[in-house]
């Protein structure tokens, strides 16, 4: 049936009369505005102001699009990965980024098909030789269906890259605690030798006027040569590698020089405290290792002190834990300084000597005796402390201390507890040393013994 309409209201209801689409009757209505009287279109043929309808029913396959043909590729692939913003919030969707979409065009090169034929010009050269490359069919290639999946599937599987455990960070694969490399050289100066390790990296975000949140990523490094030369900076970018490049450039610009005792630890027990962090250090042997907060161990490790205990008490914020460190290593004082301002010997007791003592450090000019002042601090270790007292913990017995069986227990591992004073308890008992077979055995009797034993 063919109707003659004259504008393009009629031409709509028109439309609504043939039950077409209101989306299809506005293409037609679009076409009829924007057509001139001399064109000519396949779909919509145009006499002046009137429009004839042959074509409508090609228009109407509109309507039955799929879903997939209405978006791109990159948008529906968008829609598969993605994750939204509630659900980024709540931790979901970790990684969701490495995933990419699949390029169905990847691998396929322009001129090979399924259909394996030469195209001359395009597959193959135009000429060969003298010979005029004629187009041909070649054989089926039947592996090329399975290159090209492996070659998309490539594509999407993100592979992590494994770290031995000794490159490994604090926790797992991400950056604190891994090592960076050394800073960037300077002009003709080099950074041979040194090591620079991630303390924090982390995201920060600041409100701007116009831009809104603006996103950063904030780093710390600490940068050391292993032989008493280290430095920490602070760096931040848009991106977390040039955060970290940032950092270790200014860490190796603002480097400090610590004197470290027998190379393997610090002169003397102190306390440092910046903010709300308070750090107790304490020196250990050698062997002991490095017992104390993960940031001052790596601290530690660039800078070549070995052995070392540190208790950390008040905030745990890693940045305030790296400057009190550090303030703490500047405070310190060698052993001869401290017997130049105390006028004294310094003297070290170690049970490996049997606690006997041994002077490390002597004055120019030594004080004497009645020279020392009532109230002077003679304790080495208050003395470094500043006078202040690590927090101890009351310890709690066990609660089968409160048992007969435990009192029973007591009394049995007397004769093995201690020999001297089992010889002693024997004197006062039997008046001398005796085993309990000598009631059995009288030849088991020791005699009782004399000042010269």
């Amino acid at each position: 049936m063919f109707r003659i309409v004259s504008n393009g209201d009629s031409l709509l209801r028109a439309f609504s009369a043939l039950n077409i689409s209101r989306q299809t009757a506005s293409i037609c209505s679009l076409a009829t505005k924007n057509s001139s009287p001399n064109q000519n279109t396949p779909a919509l043929q145009i006499r002046g102001s009137l429009l004839l309808q042959p074509a409508v029913p090609a228009l109407c396959n509109v309507r039955y699009t799929s879903f997939f043909n209405k978006l791109p590729a990159d948008q529906i692939w968008k829609g598969v990965i993605s994750v939204s913003n509630a659900g980024k919030k709540r931790g979901r969707g970790k990684g969701s980024g490495r995933i990419t979409a699949k390029d169905l065009n990847k691998g396929q090169v322009i001129g090979y098909g399924k259909a394996n034929i030469v195209w001359p010009g395009l597959s193959a050269p135009v000429v060969r030789g003298r010979e005029l490359v004629q187009q041909q069919k070649l054989p089926e290639d039947k592996e090329r269906e399975a290159k090209l999946r492996r070659i998309r599937d490539e594509m999407v599987n993100f592979k992590r890259l494994k770290l031995s455990p000794l490159e490994r960070g604090w926790s797992g694969s991400k950056m604190p605690g891994r090592s960076i490399g050394p800073p960037d050289p300077i002009g003709e100066d080099e950074f041979i030798g040194f090591d620079t390790k991630c303390l924090e990296l982390k995201a920060v975000v600041n409100m701007k006027g116009n831009h809104g949140r603006k996103r950063r990523v904030s780093a710390m490094v600490v940068t050391g040569n292993g032989n008493g030369l280290a430095g920490f900076g602070f760096g931040k970018a848009i991106e977390g590698r040039a955060a970290l490049r940032q950092a270790k450039n200014r860490a190796g610009q603002k480097l400090m020089h610590f004197d470290i005792c027998n190379g393997h630890t610090v002169f003397h027990d102190f306390h440092c405290q910046f903010g709300a962090t308070k750090l107790f250090v304490e020196r250990k042997p050698e062997g002991y290792g490095l017992k104390c907060h993960r940031a001052i161990r790596t601290i530690c490790e660039v800078l070549g002190i070995k052995d070392l205990r540190a208790k950390c008490e008040g905030s745990t914020n890693v940045q305030h834990v790296v400057k009190a460190f550090f303030i703490g290593l500047l405070k310190q004082k060698d052993h001869q300084k401290i017997a130049e301002e105390k006028g004294l010997h310094v003297v070290e007791f170690r049970p490996e000597n049997m606690n006997f003592p041994k002077v490390v450090a002597s004055p120019t000019v030594c004080r004497t005796e009645q020279e020392l002042e009532h109230n002077e601090i003679l304790d080495f270790t208050q003395y470094c402390m500043d006078g202040k007292i690590q927090l101890q913990k009351k310890k709690f017995p066990p609660f089968y201390t409160k048992f007969r069986s435990w009192e029973i227990y007591l009394k049995k591992q007397e004769y093995l507890r201690n020999q001297d004073k089992v010889r002693l308890r024997m004197m006062a008992e039997t008046g001398e040393v005796r085993s309990f077979l000598t009631e059995k055995h009288p030849e088991c009797r020791m005699g009782p013994v004399t000042k010269e034993e």
